[in-house]
């Protein structure tokens, strides 16, 4: 795998040319869930204008080590006037997922949540013209998860400049990889393949991530549990 825990990522956050907060994302440690080790990551987006919208959230994942599976999803979501806070579990041996204290509900075949998939992208062949389309998106009925690979192109972000490759991940799910927010991500075309830049739409505007740091996680961290 391209990443490990300790790695993280650090961003501005500006809405057009205005920088109004701060994002990062990280791999903070390994969890256990269900006698499964996980990748416990983290990806929080925090900014925007006074008086006019506000985005903090915060989505957090835990990841199956050996088989790359969605095993707990929590996404807490502060985007305007929008407060909500869901945690799932998901249990891909049984084909199933609870929300909170609900009944098991059907999910589907090695699934994954929307932060997981920003780590799954990472470790798949990109290459551009195609369309991917997925049906592992735990919740049945948002699938397909399409990612699609426009181009490659040179950028500068604070962080440096870098050769990068440039995807449009599309969730059936509000936030800010819905169908309507239009999002792009760039991806530094090597091997690490580590998120440079993303920009999605809002209802009046853009939302824009550029890399400001990067912390690589140590070698040994990066390899599952045998």
């Amino acid at each position: 795998m391209p990443f490990g825990v300790g790695e993280r990522l650090e961003y501005d956050v500006k809405f057009g040319k205005l920088e109004v907060g701060s994002a990062s994302m990280e791999v903070a440690d390994v969890q256990d869930v269900r006698g499964r080790d996980t990748w416990h990551t983290v990806f929080q987006v925090h900014g925007g204008l006074k008086f006019v919208y506000r985005v903090d959230d915060t989505f957090e994942s835990w990841i199956d080590r050996r088989s790359g599976n969605s095993l707990r999803f929590r996404k807490d979501q502060n985007e305007g006037h929008r407060d909500v806070e869901h945690i799932y579990d998901i249990f891909p041996e049984r084909g199933v997922f609870i929300h909170g204290s609900d009944t098991a509900m059907a999910s589907v075949t090695n699934p994954l949540d929307d932060g997981s998939f920003l780590y799954f992208i990472r470790s798949i062949p990109l290459v551009v013209g195609q369309t991917y389309s997925f049906d592992r998106y735990f919740k049945p009925d948002r699938n397909p998860v399409t990612i699609k690979v426009v181009r490659k192109e040179r950028i500068s972000v604070p962080a440096g400049e870098f050769d990068a490759i440039v995807v449009q991940p599309i969730i059936k799910t509000p936030g800010i990889f819905s169908e309507n927010g239009h999002a792009e991500v760039w991806l530094s075309d090597d091997k690490k393949r580590i998120m440079l830049q993303m920009k999605s739409g809002l209802s009046f505007g853009s939302i824009n991530l550029y890399l400001t740091s990067y912390r690589p996680a140590p070698a040994a961290t990066t390899a599952p549990t045998p």
